[in-house]
């Protein structure tokens, strides 16, 4: 089970940290990402990292302004998200996958075989 958490009301400009547990146990799979969902839209990829050479892959609307990173000690992948954006208001979902997909395919909802439920990240102007 993942659980998600970090996520708040922010103002634009600000940053927010979120956090992404594996709860039982430790990330036993070979990508974690971050997936977002904004109210009407569909939900779309913003970062993944593999758990082995910590790859990473990001959407070009967060690159430089978004960090995937992982803390094996604790178990816990994290998304470090600067200079917020009111377009960045989103429920943001954690997922994890069993496989080790090509770098080109790490965006793809398909790779991910768990998911958590989600936590709200609101971004003010």
């Amino acid at each position: 089970q993942l659980v998600e958490s970090g996520g708040g009301s922010v103002q634009a400009g600000d940053s927010l940290t979120l956090s992404c547990v594996a709860s039982g146990g430790t990330f036993s799979t070979m990508l974690v990402g971050w997936f977002r969902q904004a109210p009407g839209n569909e939900r779309k990829f913003v970062a993944a990292i593999r758990l082995t050479r910590t790859t990473t892959n990001y959407a070009d609307s967060v690159k430089g302004r978004f960090t995937i990173s992982r803390d094996n000690r604790k178990n816990t992948v994290y998304l470090q998200m600067r200079s917020l954006e009111p377009e960045d208001t989103a429920t943001y979902y954690c997922a994890a996958g069993r496989t080790n997909p090509a770098f080109g395919a790490m965006h793809l909802e398909q790779m991910y075989d768990y998911w958590g439920q989600g936590t709200q990240v609101t971004v003010s102007s």
